[in-house]
């Protein structure tokens, strides 16, 4: 009776164990796309960093002086580069979940500053002419394409990972190694609904005059 019961306490720690190994392997491949999608994003938003200062560049250029919006802009970019230039605190190298929320608050915050911006061809007719401003557009337009296929690659293998983590017996192999949850990349409340501005409001004109 000692014997078989000796003889199933072994079984038990050996099938867990067994489990353990195994979840952790498959969390790591897990873990491991999820850390590549999330480098595809980064690479998109800095890409729309990088586009933006040429926007406000062309629309500036073309005698717009909607000082709040391109206040907002310079704003929320330095938030976002601060948010991605930050040193990964996570194991490996890798962005903690945390990290990659303050990525994901900072890139929603730029992204309706960028819209804000755009909607100034709508007060500013001239703007529609100005080939550099357009030009960038296009390119902007083109990255935000980038940005939603990397995000749903990204929120993909978040799905996949966080389903196999919270999974038995993998959720037990998840805390015995400290494999935490990733954070979905979602779009900011009212991000569906088209920024609208006062065309009124903070206007300049090219002598430096508010316009009331």
């Amino acid at each position: 009776m000692k014997t078989r019961r000796v003889l199933l306490v072994a079984l038990v720690a050996f099938v867990a164990f067994g489990s353990s190994g195994c979840g952790y392997n498959t969390l790591t491949a897990k873990q491991q796309n999820v850390r590549r999608s999330w480098a595809d994003v980064e690479s998109q938003l800095q890409r729309r960093a990088d586009l933006v200062p040429n926007l406000v560049a062309a629309a500036q250029s073309a005698g717009i002086q909607e000082q709040e919006v391109f206040g907002q802009i310079a704003e929320a970019r330095s938030r976002l580069i601060n948010a991605t230039s930050a040193a990964p605190a996570g194991e490996g190298g890798d962005r903690t979940p945390e990290q990659k929320q303050a990525v994901i608050d900072a890139a929603n915050s730029f992204g309706g500053t960028v819209g804000r911006l755009l909607s100034l061809q709508e007060s500013y007719p001239q703007l529609r002419s100005s080939e550099l401003f357009m030009n960038v557009q296009h390119e902007l337009s083109g990255t935000e394409n980038r940005i939603n296929v990397a995000r749903q690659d990204y929120n993909a293998g978040v799905q996949d990972y966080n389903t196999t983590r919270n999974s038995f017996p993998t959720v037990i192999a998840a805390k015995m190694y400290g494999f935490k949850e990733e954070p979905y990349f979602k779009a900011e409340e009212g991000a569906r609904q088209a920024p609208r501005i006062d065309p009124n409001t903070m206007r300049r004109d090219q002598g430096g005059q508010t316009n009331k």
